[in-house]
């Protein structure tokens, strides 16, 4: 009894928490997964067979596109390092609140916590703390253009915005009793971190605290906020453990030590691969574009991205992606300094011309350059028939030099275009008639001609391109080691596959084929009783959802896409996971999990959208990813356009999240516009096809009832 009173008695503050938590704030009960409760120590996990990691997600639960230096990607690759040391699957548990981390760890439904924590007092009732990962100093960003707030006493009369469970309510409301005149607002439920930055940055609130790592990486494509001074001394930070796991926190306090100690501390350093092998990182610069580095549908892929993964991979690194911002001149010098390295981006081996230090790899890709035309124009075949035609290339072509020589020669008005300007800007502009023809190297052209119809490849335009990395000459390991890597994979399976997946996709369909009438009258699909059953439960339309399945899959349970999306739904491998989906081409538990995850994105817009507005935003964040959509609407709103509004609105602003200029300025960074736009569009026509077939009233799409 004495036992059992003394452990009520170490777990009361816990259960208070809990208690706490469950009354006082507004939490979605219906969530994206089921949670396995699992209290007991490392030995229970070695039996669960998975460590589960609670990190700080967005609202929208999925990562910002990482640039260098973030910690919040840092942090998930040491906890995926730290559950392979103890033999276990990686569960990385989004959550969009501090207290909800709090709780999670409370009723055994997380293990870890991998975040920014302040160790507090307070904390230390509720869970175990490691050992300090990091020092930060917590600092006030405010608005970059207001330059009157620079010390604690230029915040009377101001409002600052922060989490009220966050350390940096602790530390304000200390500084108010200094300064009586500051106004603390506590962060709404409904906000996320990004979310409360935009308020500042519009006016709305004065300020906000942030750590100073997190600060350095939103100001890394944030122009539009500055730090003004920092609130006190830097303090240390540290991960959270469940209590009542010493052996697991034991084990992860050996994990931090040995990764302290090891870790390069250097930001700028040259290092051949017998050293890079030894920090076990890899860091590799890569532009962020469709043929190179992206996000989708929350996971990062890309031809080379997936290759330097690969390559990191076989020599037992960790792939870190510094990504240039869109203004820097010389983007090379980043290897020649020791930020990066390895450089990439389809360079060629001139880029490295102008820098001595750099040395170029073997070629790993070859790519044609051809002449692009409307597709209304009559078939070419040679230069004689462009005689004073205007031509467009992108300036660090290959083909530049020949298409000069060629247009004096022609009477040709050659037209270049320089970084940051891309493919899609290019033939955007040939489309509507700017120029009269371009030139673009085959992968490109692949990815062009593969999301419309309005274009036709001519003629082919000189000798082939070939693209290469680039080293310092300093790293000849490195050099050796690329150069096999590349003889290795060069038209190998896996580069075969990878190329097919990114060049090599056929046209995407663009009519609609009925196919209705194929399954019987007032059916739609074979699966159709499933769809009712599973969107009834969740509040969604059928029909919306069955136009919505023959867009992802066309109907076929085992459809898989080159990017990995499987099944009806076509359902990410990191989202099925999210919603406990496991037998992925099983039709009914595709279903089910499909539709739980558009509720799930459905709740991460607030509900006084305009209701059929809120479904085209689920609808286009279950395509693209949410967070390239809140991307869109803070962009809209800066545009002067209206960011509850999808159609000439975000619809709009998503298009230029294609253009590098737009996209270095958003979090989640580049993405093919058109994509969601022409999803939204052909479901929201499928879908009122469907409701017209049943002769059922067609109303708004009810998202939020």
């Amino acid at each position: 009894m004495q036992r059992n009173l003394q452990a009520l008695a170490r777990r009361w503050p816990v259960l208070l928490l809990i208690v706490l938590v469950a009354l006082f704030s507004r939490c979605d009960t219906r969530t994206s997964r089921d949670y396995t409760v699992e209290t007991g120590d490392l030995h229970a996990l070695r039996e669960l067979g998975r460590l589960r990691v609670v990190v700080p997600g967005t609202v929208f639960g999925e990562p910002a596109l990482p640039r260098q230096g973030s910690p919040m990607i840092l942090q998930h690759e040491l906890a995926r390092s730290f559950a392979t040391s103890l033999g276990l699957e990686l569960e990385l548990v989004p959550v969009f609140q501090l207290k909800h981390m709090f709780m999670l760890l409370a009723q055994g439904k997380g293990d870890i916590i991998a975040a920014n924590l302040t160790i507090t007092a307070q904390r230390r009732q509720w869970i175990d703390f490691s050992y300090p990962i990091d020092h930060v100093t917590e600092q006030i960003l405010v608005v970059a253009r207001d330059e009157g707030i620079n010390e604690p006493k230029d915040l009377i009369g101001r409002t600052v915005m922060v989490d009220r469970t966050s350390s940096f309510w602790q530390t304000l409301t200390e500084l108010q009793e200094k300064y009586p005149g500051i106004e603390l607002v506590p962060r709404p439920d409904k906000l996320d971190d990004e979310a409360v930055l935009d308020l500042v940055a519009q006016g709305k609130v004065d300020a906000t605290v942030r750590d100073s790592n997190i600060v350095e990486m939103y100001l890394g494509y944030r122009k539009d906020l500055r730090v003004a001074f920092a609130i006190k001394e830097a303090q240390p930070i540290a991960w959270g453990v469940r209590p009542d796991a010493p052996q697991l926190l034991a084990e992860l306090n050996r994990f931090l030590t040995l990764e302290q100690m090891t870790r390069p501390h250097e930001t700028h350093y040259i290092d051949d691969l017998e050293g890079l092998k030894a920090r076990r990182v890899l860091r590799i610069l890569l532009p962020n574009t469709a043929a190179s580095y992206f996000l989708w549908r929350g996971e990062l892929v890309g031809f080379e991205y997936e290759l330097a993964q690969r390559f990191a991979k076989q020599h037992g690194m960790r792939l870190e992606v510094v990504v240039p911002p869109v203004d820097l001149e010389q983007p090379l010098d980043w290897l020649h300094e020791g930020i990066v390295d390895i450089a990439a981006g389809f360079l060629k081996a001139c880029d490295a011309a102008e820098h001595p230090q750099l040395q170029a790899t073997h070629p790993f890709h070859y790519a044609q350059p051809y002449l692009l035309s409307r597709s209304d124009a009559d078939a070419l075949t040679d230069w004689d028939d462009l005689n004073g035609r205007r031509i467009a290339v992108l300036e660090n072509s290959a083909s530049l030099d020949n298409l000069s020589q060629l247009a004096s020669i022609h009477a040709l008005s050659l037209h270049r275009f320089p970084p940051p300007e891309d493919a899609s800007t290019l033939v955007d502009l040939l489309a509507a008639g700017e120029y009269d023809y371009a030139v673009l190297d085959e992968h490109l052209l692949s990815m062009e001609l593969a999301r419309r119809d309005d274009l036709k490849r001519q003629f082919s335009v000189g000798e082939p391109t070939a693209h290469v990395w680039l080293v310092h000459t300093e790293n000849t390991q490195l050099l050796e080691a690329l150069n096999e890597f590349f003889l290795q994979e060069y038209r190998g399976t896996f580069y075969n596959l990878l190329h097919r997946k990114y060049f090599n996709n056929p046209p995407r369909l663009r009519q609609m084929h009925d196919e209705g009438l194929a399954f019987g009258e007032g059916r739609f699909s074979p699966w159709d009783e499933l769809i009712r059953s599973y969107a009834r439960e969740y509040d969604f339309d059928w029909r919306l959802i069955v136009a919505q399945m023959y867009q992802e899959s066309r109907f076929d349970p085992v459809a898989r896409s080159p990017m990995g999306a499987v099944g009806l739904m076509q359902l990410m491998p990191a989202t099925a996971r999210q919603v406990g989906l496991t037998r992925m081409e099983d039709p009914e538990e595709n279903i089910k999990a499909g539709i739980r995850y558009m509720d799930w994105i459905r709740q991460r817009f607030p509900e006084d959208l305009p209701v059929a507005d809120r479904m085209w935003f689920t609808l286009a964040a279950y395509n693209a990813g949410t967070g390239h959509v809140m991307d869109a609407r803070r962009l809209a709103e800066a545009k002067g356009w209206d960011r509850n509004r999808w159609f000439d609105h975000v619809e709009k602003a998503i298009l230029l999240l294609a253009q590098p200029q737009y996209a270095a300025q958003a979090r989640y960074g580049y993405v093919r516009g058109t994509e969601p736009v022409n999803y939204v569009a052909d479901i929201r026509a499928r879908y009122s096809a469907y409701v017209r077939l049943t002769e059922e009233p067609l109303v708004q799409v009810n998202a939020a009832q």
